[in-house]
């Protein structure tokens, strides 16, 4: 399915649904799970939850399609677009900055029902989508995302992503042994063990979790449920709703709350509304580098070992990996880029100045001119020809015969200039050698903002964040094939019973199917109680076909129970499907 008008460099996320891969049992998985939710969070989640819905395109009996769900959002001022698991942080982010829902198309596993290490269509769709028909709601998450993507990610930060996504492929996979969900729980332990710093894009993390992800919305005593996560679990839900978890007043201090995406939250943070949100927003993001620029914002660029851009005051900007800067009584006075690094104005990369030009990296002094230059303007110092020399107040001297100039289209101020036979030195240190080449100066005396990932991200090419990965298709064995027969059966006959439930037929198929699952399902209890729940709504007009359900129905509870005894971790889920089952009859 195509998003019209996505950008070139986030297309290739964007993968077909292909609505036929999806099995009989992830439709009854699909249909229990949200029998659940929606019975549950009638009363728990957000006012808006139930109607939004169905305003999204998402309905109880079947896995949603997403060119509908796609179709319904854009009379909220949003798309969708389904995309494979996880995507790097940076391309979900600024997908939703441009108004844009990704929605992983896989869908959990029955094994994984309560919960999925793995992103999937019943947390991004019947997660996400509900709650964005509110406009104060859908205005933050967008807002959130456009601060998200200037956010500095480090390298620590793309290691851990990358191997959370391992962990959960390999645990959401079928035929993962124990040995490589072992291996891959291993590697994400020392992943994290070796993080040494909290990155920006870690503390925004931090917001989304405790907001778009596991928020409560209202009175402190009686919230409601508006993130993500939770309106995707019933078990946490109801967690969420009990006394044991702490409810705590939204504010920035929930950025100094860590998580564990494997454990039930201990607190939770409850915003009285949606609009308090983006005021706690704004408070954070004055924090942020892109809005203070200077040192500590270079420093946090160093520290990271990624892609960043530094963007000086006259608007030119520099993406790359910076590897060092000379500190000048707190004010950078040189900056140095290691590898590929792109020049460029306004999000617009400068003809000439892109990462394969300056694969080898780049470096410019930053600051003032002293001397009889410091009162002049760029424009009457750098003529096209003419050998300049130029003195900064930091020490560092340039010199050069000017070859070219490169404007600014709206001051028409020079923001890069290039010298032949160029030479810049600090004291003793060369910082640039004639043998080298041309030199590309940048012209600025000060760092303004610095943000992550490069200014013109289509014209750089590939970094580390944006690095695609899919889900690739499982593949069944004659057993499961088998299984999933049976509930293509079953779903067949529950369409049929609810077209007719006084047919003869239904009930001599029904008997056919009950003894089918008891020899070749006998412990799964999803499909009994979809039998049960055909076998309660039958409604034989004659005595005797009447009787013969009644024992059916009284067998198909007897076993039930039996399994709910022998077996606690399904116990809940039979109870559950027992009591929507009365709630909707």
């Amino acid at each position: 399915m195509a998003v019209n008008g996505l950008p070139k460099h986030l297309e290739r996320y964007a993968v077909e649904q292909d609505y036929s891969r999806y099995t009989p049992v992830d439709q009854a998985v699909w249909r229990h799970i949200m029998r659940q939710l929606r019975s549950f969070l009638a009363t728990h989640a957000h006012p808006c939850y139930i109607d939004g819905l169905t305003k999204t395109g998402i309905s109880v009996d079947s896995i949603p399609r997403i060119d509908v769900m796609n179709e319904k959002l854009e009379k909220f001022g949003w798309r969708a677009v389904p995309v494979s698991g996880f995507i790097p942080p940076a391309a979900f982010m600024e997908l939703q900055s441009l108004g844009v829902l990704p929605i992983a198309s896989d869908m959990r596993s029955l094994d994984h029902l309560l919960y999925t290490p793995a992103p999937d269509i019943v947390h991004e769709a019947a997660g996400h989508a509900p709650i964005l028909i509110d406009p104060a709601f859908a205005h933050y998450l967008k807002s959130y995302a456009q601060v998200a993507r200037k956010a500095i990610l480090s390298k620590e930060d793309i290691d851990q992503y990358e191997a959370i996504r391992v962990l959960s492929d390999v645990k959401e996979n079928p035929g993962s042994t124990a040995s490589q969900i072992k291996q891959a729980e291993a590697q994400l332990n020392i992943v994290t063990s070796a993080m040494k710093n909290t990155s920006e894009a870690a503390i925004l993390g931090r917001m989304n979790w405790w907001t778009a992800e596991y928020g409560l919305i209202g009175d402190l005593a009686h919230p409601k449920i508006f993130g993500a996560g939770l309106l995707s679990s019933v078990g946490e839900s109801r967690s969420a709703m009990s006394s044991a978890v702490k409810k705590i007043p939204l504010s920035i201090d929930c950025i100094n709350y860590a998580y564990d995406i494997t454990e039930q939250q201990p607190q939770l943070f409850v915003v009285s509304e949606f609009e308090k949100l983006g005021d706690v927003l704004e408070e954070l993001a004055r924090t942020m580098a892109f809005r203070r620029g200077g040192i500590e914002s270079l420093e946090k660029v160093r520290r990271s070992e990624t892609v960043n851009t530094v963007e000086l005051d006259s608007g030119l900007q520099i993406s790359g990996t910076l590897k060092s800067y000379v500190n000048f009584n707190g004010e950078p006075a040189y900056l140095s880029f290691n590898g590929p690094t792109q020049l460029a104005l306004n999000n617009i990369e400068i003809e000439g100045q892109g990462a394969n030009y300056h694969r080898h990296g780049f470096g410019s002094p930053v600051g003032r001119l002293r001397g009889s230059q410091a009162g002049r303007s760029a424009q009457e110092i750098f003529k096209i020809g003419v050998e300049v020399r130029l003195e900064f107040e930091s020490g560092i001297v340039v010199a050069g015969r000017v070859t070219s100039l490169s404007m600014a289209p709206l001051t028409k101020q020079p923001v890069l200039v290039s010298l032949a036979n160029a030479r810049a030195t600090l004291g003793d240190d060369v910082l640039f050698d004639p043998s080298w080449g041309v030199y590309d100066m940048a012209l600025g005396t000060s760092v303004v903002a610095c943000y992550g990932g490069p200014a013109d991200r289509a014209a750089y090419g590939d970094t580390d964040d944006f690095i695609k990965q899919e889900i690739p298709r499982p593949v069944f064995e004659d057993r499961v094939l088998a299984r999933h027969t049976l509930y293509a059966s079953v779903r067949k006959l529950r369409d049929l019973a609810a077209r007719d439930a006084t047919s003869p037929a239904v009930l001599t198929t029904l008997k056919e199917m009950i003894e089918t699952a008891a020899s070749k399902a006998p412990n799964d209890w999803l499909i009994h109680t979809e039998l049960l729940e055909i076998a309660e709504n039958l409604k034989p007009a004659t005595p005797e076909p009447l009787a013969e359900a009644a024992r059916i129905n009284h067998e198909l509870l007897g076993h039930l129970q039996t399994m709910a005894r022998s077996d606690g971790s399904v116990a809940q889920h039979i109870a559950d499907a027992r009591k929507t089952l009365h709630a909707n009859s």
